[in-house]
């Protein structure tokens, strides 16, 4: 059984023109089809996005039945945050706290899915991460001891996944990713990293990244379209995985 994934940091649905157009990010998600989308900067009530709940928006015009969101900061009016969308039903979810001292506020989203097929559950966490490798180390502990992740074997399917802030590449050695059994698809060097940000004009930093445990890839690879390089500052992250027997 496979499922395709996408990561993206929208930047509440203004892209590069800083215009605000919803309706590019739903076409392409449309486009792509994922079963599962882990969303990063989505907006609820706030007027630079005209006051809507965006992952609801994008839910519903883009059909994927099962949705949560997780509030990371607060603004004047509204706030944004982290958003999981799918179409294989939630059973479970949490949040869970990142801020690091003084630090802005950011968290992780957890969600359990159910598979479709009766296989075997799939845990997903995603992370928007801070801006100092300091707080990136301290937040990837956090979530690799929290609850949601503890008492998972290497057999149970696990995906880790988000905007990492990671310019260096070095999360996966340092936050003590790889010592927790997890796979990435360039941190062994034997693959270039796939650079998603700016989207415009070329990307120079991999910031967006997929972590996975108990499952096996297919493929990992950033969309071409010239509308997702429009649409957002950072290019949407694509990733199929299979379940393992």
């Amino acid at each position: 059984m496979r499922i395709r994934v996408m990561s993206w940091n929208i930047h509440r649905a203004i892209g590069m023109d800083r215009k605000f157009r919803p309706e590019r990010v739903a076409e392409v998600i449309r486009h792509h089809e994922p079963d599962l989308i882990l969303l990063q900067e989505v907006d609820r009530g706030v007027p630079r996005s005209r006051r809507l709940w965006l992952d609801h928006e994008l839910a519903r015009d883009c059909d994927y039945p099962y949705h949560t969101w997780a509030q990371a900061h607060v603004l004047t009016e509204g706030s944004y945050g982290n958003a999981i969308l799918s179409r294989w039903p939630i059973s479970k979810r949490r949040v869970i706290d990142l801020r690091v001292g003084w630090r802005k506020r950011r968290n992780c989203l957890y969600a359990k899915l159910r598979s479709p097929r009766g296989g075997k559950n799939l845990h997903v966490f995603n992370w928007h991460l801070g801006l100092s490798a300091q707080e990136r180390n301290q937040q990837v502990e956090r979530v690799l001891h929290s609850q949601a992740i503890r008492g998972k074997t290497a057999h149970d399917p696990v995906l880790l996944g988000g905007d990492t802030n990671d310019w260096r590449n070095l999360l996966f050695e340092q936050g003590g990713i790889r010592k927790a059994g997890f796979h990435a698809w360039s941190e062994h060097r034997r693959r270039r990293h796939i650079r998603t940000y700016p989207s415009l004009p070329k990307p120079v930093g991999a910031l967006d990244k997929f972590f996975w445990r108990g499952l096996s890839e297919e493929h990992v690879a950033t969309s071409r379209l010239k509308l997702a390089r429009e649409a957002s500052d950072h290019l949407p992250l694509l990733g199929e995985f299979r379940f393992r027997r």
